[in-house]
C-alpha cells in the first residue's frame, strides 16, 4: 500500500505533513510523490488568505482526478469542514487541525485496520531535501493580529518543553541533518505559556550544544519580545545564523494599531538598529502588508521611506485579504484592489533596488553553502547559505560546476556575480 501528500502553505504545515506521513509509514504504507501510484492521497491544506484557499480547493479538485481514496487535513479542513463535506462528497475523510490529537482513530476507523496512525513529532518521514529539516518548537498564536485567522485556526499559543525539542534535534541530527530552521507562528514567544520561567534564549543554548547540528536559523521573530539576553545570545553564537527573519507588516504608526501589533513602530526601530550595532554581520528580513483598510497615501509613503532607509536584505510583501473570521474584515475605507495591487508593485520596485545593492556588496565574499541539488528551473546547482532560508523567499545561490556536487555536503564558495534576489558562485577546492 501507498500513501501520497500534497502539502500546501508553511514550513509549520509541512511539519505537520511529515509527521502523517510517518505515522502511515509505522503503519507500513510505502511514501509515493506520484498520485497515480498511491493507494491514499492526502492534501494537507492551507487557509491564510483567499489566494491560499483557492490553490487548496483546486489541489483537492485535482486530486480527485486519480479516483483514490482522499483525506483533507489542515487549516481549510478547520474552517470550511461542512462546506467541504457538502460541495465535494468525494472526499473520504475530513480531518481539521483541532483534530489532530483524534487523527489515528479517525483514519484507522476509515481504513478499518485496527492500525495505529497516532501523531508524533518525533516520528516524522522528512520530505525537505539534503541534510536540512524544519524544527516546530509552539503551535498557535496569542498575538490576535487583527488581519490574521492563524490564532482561530490554530488555538492560542502553546510551547513544547524543551526536553523533548531537544530529543527531537538530536533525532535529526542522528538522522543525518546538519542545518535546521527553527520555527513557530511566533518564536521569539516561546516559553511564556510555561510555568518554569523557560524562555527563548534558554532554548537556544540547549540546542547549541547538540552535536551534529552545524547550523540554525529562525523564523519568524516579534520585534517586541526581542530582549538583550537574545541579542547577546545571537552574537556569540557559533551555530546560529545571524539571521533575523522579522515580519513587521508596516511602518505607518495608524496602520500597526489597526492591525492590533504590539509595540510601536518607534520601539521597533530601536530594537532593530541595537541589532544592527550588536550583532555583525546581521540579516534582516522582513514581511510587509499593503492596502490594510485605512491605509492612505500619507501611511503608503511612511511604508516606502521605511523600507528605502532601513534597506532589508530580504523583504517579502502582499496585499490585504480580507478574511471574515477576522476583525479587520469589518473596518472602515477598505483599499480598492487596483489600489493594492499598485502598491505592491511600487513596493516591491523599492526593495528590488535595495535587494541588487546588498547583493553586489557581497561579490568577492569568501562563504559556505550546503549543495542541496539541481534547481529544477534553471538546471543550476543550488545552496543554502548565510545569506538565504530555505523557503524559497530570499532568493538562491547558484553554482554551474562542471562536476558532479555531493548533495548535503558543505562547500567553500566564493560570489561571483549578483542580481536582484540571487547569487552566482563559484567553489574553491
Amino acid at each position: 500500500m501507498k500513501v501520497g501528500i500534497l502539502s500546501l502553505g508553511c514550513a509549520k504545515n509541512l511539519v505537520d505533513s511529515e509527521m502523517i506521513l510517518g505515522a502511515f509509514k509505522k503503519a507500513g504504507y510505502l511514501f509515493t510523490s506520484n498520485p497515480r501510484e498511491a493507494d491514499i492521497i492526502i492534501v494537507n491544506t492551507c487557509a491564510f488568505i483567499e489566494s491560499a484557499q483557492e490553490e487548496s480547493l483546486n489541489a483537492i479538485l485535482e486530486m480527485m482526478q486519480y479516483r483514490k481514496k482522499i483525506i483533507v487535513t489542515g487549516c481549510l479542513a478547520e474552517i470550511y469542514a461542512k462546506e467541504l463535506k457538502k460541495d465535494y462528497p468525494e472526499i473520504d475523510v475530513i480531518i481539521p487541525f483541532s483534530k489532530y490529537h483524534n487523527f489515528s482513530q479517525l483514519v484507522s476507523s476509515y481504513l478499518k485496520d485496527k492500525k495505529d496512525y497516532h501523531l508524533n513529532p518525533l516520528n516524522r518521514y522528512l520530505i525537505t531535501s539534503a541534510n536540512f529539516a524544519y524544527l516546530r518548537i509552539a503551535e498557535g498564536c496569542n498575538n490576535f493580529c487583527s488581519f490574521c485567522a492563524i490564532p482561530y485556526i490554530r488555538g492560542r499559543y502553546h510551547s513544547r518543553p524543551i526536553d523533548e525539542i531537544v530529543k527531537e534535534a538530536n533525532l535529526l541530527a542522528k538522522r543525518g541533518i546538519t542545518e535546521i530552521s527553527v520555527i513557530a507562528q511566533d518564536v521569539s514567544y516561546y516559553g511564556t505559556d510555561l510555568k518554569d520561567k523557560t524562555n527563548l534564549t534558554k532554548l537556544l543554548k540547549e540546542l547549541d550544544k547538540v552535536d551534529g547540528i552545524k547550523h540554525y536559523r529562525l523564523l519568524y521573530l516579534y520585534p517586541n519580545e526581542i530582549t538583550d539576553d537574545f541579542i547577546k545570545f545571537m552574537k556569540t553564537s557559533k551555530k546560529f545564523y545571524p539571521y533575523f527573519d522579522i515580519p513587521l507588516q508596516h511602518a505607518d504608526e495608524t496602520i500597526l494599531k489597526a492591525m492590533n501589533r504590539k509595540g510601536s513602530h518607534k520601539q521597533t526601530l530601536t530594537i532593530l538598529n541595537k541589532i544592527k550595532r550588536e550583532v555583525p554581520h546581521a540579516i534582516f528580513r522582513t514581511t510587509m502588508m499593503v492596502g490594510f483598510p485605512g491605509e492612505n497615501e500619507k501611511a503608503f509613503k511612511n511604508l516606502i521611506n521605511f523600507v528605502n532607509e532601513f534597506k532589508f536584505d530580504h523583504l517579502g510583501a502582499f496585499t490585504y485579504s480580507r478574511e471574515a473570521k477576522t476583525k479587520a474584515y469589518s473596518l472602515p475605507k477598505q483599499v480598492n484592489e487596483k489600489t493594492k495591487k499598485q502598491r505592491l508593485d511600487i513596493l516591491m520596485k523599492a526593495q528590488k533596488k535595495i535587494s541588487l545593492k546588498k547583493n553586489q556588496s557581497h561579490v568577492g565574499e569568501i562563504i559556505e553553502g550546503l549543495y542541496i541539488g539541481l534547481d529544477p528551473s534553471s538546471g543550476y546547482q543550488q545552496f543554502l547559505t548565510k545569506y538565504n532560508s530555505p523557503d524559497d523567499t530570499d532568493g538562491s545561490v547558484f553554482t554551474d560546476a562542471p562536476f558532479d556536487l555531493e548533495v548535503g555536503k558543505y562547500y567553500k564558495l566564493k560570489v561571483k556575480d549578483a542580481f536582484v534576489y540571487d547569487l552566482f558562485v563559484e567553489i574553491l577546492k
